[in-house]
């Protein structure tokens, strides 16, 4: 589905960046209970145009990093580059770049609790398939494997010997104890 993002008329509004329609509903209701004028973007996928302004209003982000379970495959890349452009425009943004990093990377999570010295789990990644029994082995048995992205996706799995299956593996995944 694409979404204009180009607007004509001169309405100041809030505009929902998103790209699961039932999240967006309890807004949807507030919104209109309180005659507040918005407009969704679905960004599931599409063309931006970096020559044209975005239009003015405040810019609520509301991606998930769990879009790629719904077939959204590109909507954290497509978002990721209309906030860039929203920055660079000078927009509001409520949760901006920052959030969306955090959102999707779970790594970039531990890193960010971590500077507040919140605990996380020992974790190293491991970045492609072919990377995962050697962090296994460097971080010791019995581990949890899980992956990098964050939102709901594949689910974490305990490994309690040296003889992991790790046949499961796809793309970037880390170990943590």
């Amino acid at each position: 589905m694409r979404t204009n993002l180009i607007h004509t008329d001169d309405v100041s509004r809030v505009y929902v960046i998103h790209e699961n329609d039932a999240w967006v509903e309890p807004l949807r209701r507030e919104f209109e209970t309180r005659s507040i004028p918005y407009s969704e973007w679905f960004l599931d996928e599409g063309v931006l145009d970096l020559r044209a302004s975005p239009p003015q209003g405040v810019f609520y982000n509301r991606m998930s990093a769990s879009s790629h379970t719904r077939d959204h495959r590109y909507a954290a890349e497509y978002t990721g580059a209309v906030l860039a452009w929203l920055k660079r425009h000078g927009r509001t943004v409520v949760n901006g770049e920052r959030a969306l990093q955090l959102e999707i990377s779970k790594i970039a999570q531990y890193e960010a609790l971590t500077v507040f010295d919140i605990e996380t789990p020992q974790t190293i990644a491991a970045i492609g398939r072919d990377n995962i029994a050697e962090a296994a082995a460097q971080l010791g048995f019995p581990l949890i494997l899980k992956h990098n992205r964050g939102g709901k996706g594949p689910q974490p799995r305990r490994q309690g010997t040296r003889r992991p299956p790790f046949s499961f593996a796809r793309g970037a995944r880390r170990a943590s104890r």
